[in-house]
């Protein structure tokens, strides 16, 4: 059976990833709405009810909430894409249809943070502006390696276009689906990233 004191600092490290998840839920929300300069490390603390000084105790500055969230973002959706692309194995096909899947899934789900991405990545310092456009380009050739799988003939720059201007398709839904449920724009988001990406 546990001891309290074995107990004690457990609670503490969860309740502390709790407090940064809090923070950059919080942050995505303030900056999507007011813009990175728009927001004061007061007004982030304020929104999880701490005081804005105790957001230091989670991260340096304002700038690397925005690292943070940004940075982490690009992580998890290379990450996704990987295991995503993984679990199809040989299928090449499944492959393309999980990853369309995986990122209409994020599209959806995180709206605010495409609408950070889009104004605020230049007001990241230079290395984390870099590290965002690096796995930016690794998450690109995830969906590169797959469609030429698939179109081996094919030169891989007219793929990648393909799969960029699929992701410009995907990630306007913060601007354009507000006016349809979101099962129907699942369908039609799917839909149309396959044509764009030459497999309707």
């Amino acid at each position: 059976m546990a001891q309290p004191q074995e107990i004690e600092p457990t609670l503490r490290v969860r309740a502390k990833a709790e407090r940064r998840a809090a923070l950059l839920s919080s942050a995505a929300r303030l900056f999507a709405r007011r813009g990175f300069d728009g927001v004061s490390i007061e007004d982030l603390g304020s929104s999880v009810g701490v005081s804005g000084p105790a957001v230091y105790r989670h991260f340096a500055s304002k700038q690397a909430v925005l690292a943070a969230l940004l940075v982490g973002v690009s992580e998890g959706l290379l990450t996704g894409g990987r295991e995503v692309v993984d679990a199809a194995g040989s299928d090449a096909t499944a492959a393309l249809r999980s990853l369309v899947q995986f990122h209409v899934d994020f599209a959806l789900r995180e709206p605010d943070v495409i609408r950070v991405q889009d104004r605020d990545l230049a007001a990241l310092a230079v290395p984390d502006r870099a590290a965002v456009r690096d796995l930016q380009r690794r998450y690109v050739d995830v969906w590169v390696d797959v469609l030429h799988r698939l179109s081996p003939t094919t030169e891989r720059p007219e793929l990648r276009l393909r799969a960029q201007a699929t992701f410009g398709l995907l990630n306007s839904t913060p601007h354009s689906a507000r006016s349809v449920t979101v099962a129907r724009t699942r369908v039609l988001l799917e839909e149309m990233a396959l044509a764009a990406l030459g497999r309707p």
